[in-house]
């Protein structure tokens, strides 16, 4: 039998630092236009890309919409979730 190998606990500092996804899902409740216009203000996406994400998640059920660390998305998925826009870090 093989032994398994332990996976060592990753540091704050390393999760903090680790890419991270911020993942847009499709709802029933917010417009497309609502939507496109809070991921300009929030994700500082230009009208045609927040567009785009809009319409991947409306057909795909959900859509990535920034990378980037712990650090940078935090805020963008906490202000995007007051305003009623459903979106996790991944």
């Amino acid at each position: 039998m093989k032994k398994q190998q332990i996976q060592p606990v990753d540091s704050t500092s390393e999760l903090l630092a680790k890419q991270m996804e911020l993942i847009l899902f499709n709802d029933d409740v917010n417009s497309f236009d609502f939507v496109i216009d809070c991921l300009v203000e929030v994700c500082e996406h230009d009208p045609e890309q927040a567009e785009q994400c809009a319409m991947v998640a409306h057909f795909k059920g959900k859509c990535s919409v920034k990378v980037g660390s712990l650090n940078e998305l935090a805020l963008m998925n906490n202000e995007l979730n007051s305003r009623g826009i459903s979106t996790v870090l991944a």
